[in-house]
């Protein structure tokens, strides 16, 4: 009895291991989508106010670059910008006294017509006011023609002050250093005090809150899953084994040799496909941390 008690238990055993050995389609490791933050300014760095294993937002600004030299440089050009204003001619304002010239004579061409008409007038004073009033509007026409011509070369001019105003606007904004998701900082390369140039490393950052599951699919495995499909996912915390939801976003086109580190379903497996499975974090799920999935 003691004997046949013992076998139970070593079969029980036994069909456990191998119902444990098939409880899995796929194993992999977590992955996250890490981005390096480099430098787009040159200066030295002033602040760069995150630790290792900081939580931060999208687009927060955590560290800034001097711009002493930058913010000079545009006071500058705002200084010429306006100087080069004051050089416009108001041709409105610079041409309102021969106006009133021209309009007075006429005036006085319009009394003498009717003097004239009646026989009663000067024509050789008519002549004159006529010759004045040509004289006055061709020095009006080329005072207009020579300050609108001046007046197109320092709109020039500062239009260009302006597109330089704009370039150092962009520079000015780079000395910012901002986030570009929402993640963990992984890794801190640079300390503030340090000088940075354009592509120098700043920091890395990672969004922890969806994580990715590599996983190796064989032939067989293959043939049941799509993208976009739901799986299980189950990971093991010490004693704890917890499951999760994945979203199969993405499957290999080609087969690869499994690789070495990679358990798969079937051992003899020679060809997988690569797979990744989004899977969102409760914040227990670790960079590194060992998966597997069932279909």
């Amino acid at each position: 009895m003691k004997r046949t008690f013992i076998y139970l238990i070593i079969i029980a055993s036994l069909a456990a291991s191998c119902g444990n050995s098939k409880e899995f389609d796929a194993t992999g490791n977590f992955e996250s989508t890490e981005i390096i933050v480099s430098s787009e300014a040159v200066g030295k760095l002033i602040t760069l106010n995150v630790n290792e294993g900081d939580l931060v937002k999208q687009d927060s600004v955590i560290g800034y670059v001097d711009s002493t030299q930058l913010f000079f440089q545009k006071e500058r050009i705002i200084k010429s910008i306006d100087a080069v204003g004051a050089k416009m001619s108001d041709i409105p304002l610079q041409t309102a006294s021969i106006k009133q010239q021209i309009k007075n004579l006429e005036i006085e061409r319009h009394r003498a017509e009717n003097l004239v008409s009646k026989n009663v007038g000067n024509q050789k004073q008519l002549d004159e006011i006529n010759y004045q009033i040509e004289v006055l509007n061709k020095q009006l026409a080329a005072g207009v023609n020579t300050m609108s011509k001046a007046n197109i070369s320092i709109s020039k001019e500062r239009e260009s002050l302006l597109s330089q105003i704009e370039v150092l606007n962009d520079q000015l904004s780079k000395t910012k250093i901002k986030s570009p998701i929402s993640g963990t900082i992984i890794t801190k390369y640079i300390q503030a005090g340090e000088l940075l140039t354009i592509g120098k490393p700043i920091f890395k950052i990672a969004d922890i809150n969806e994580m990715i599951l590599r996983v190796y699919l064989s032939a067989d495995v293959m043939t049941k899953v799509k993208i976009g499909q739901n799986v299980k996912v189950f990971v093991d915390f010490g004693d704890e084994r917890k499951e999760y939801v994945g979203v199969i976003s993405w499957i290999s086109p080609k087969a690869e040799f499994t690789p070495k580190t990679i358990q798969t379903k079937d051992e003899r497996e020679n060809l997988v496909y690569a797979a990744k499975v989004i899977v969102k974090n409760d914040g227990f799920i670790k960079i590194g941390m060992f998966g597997e999935i069932q279909i």
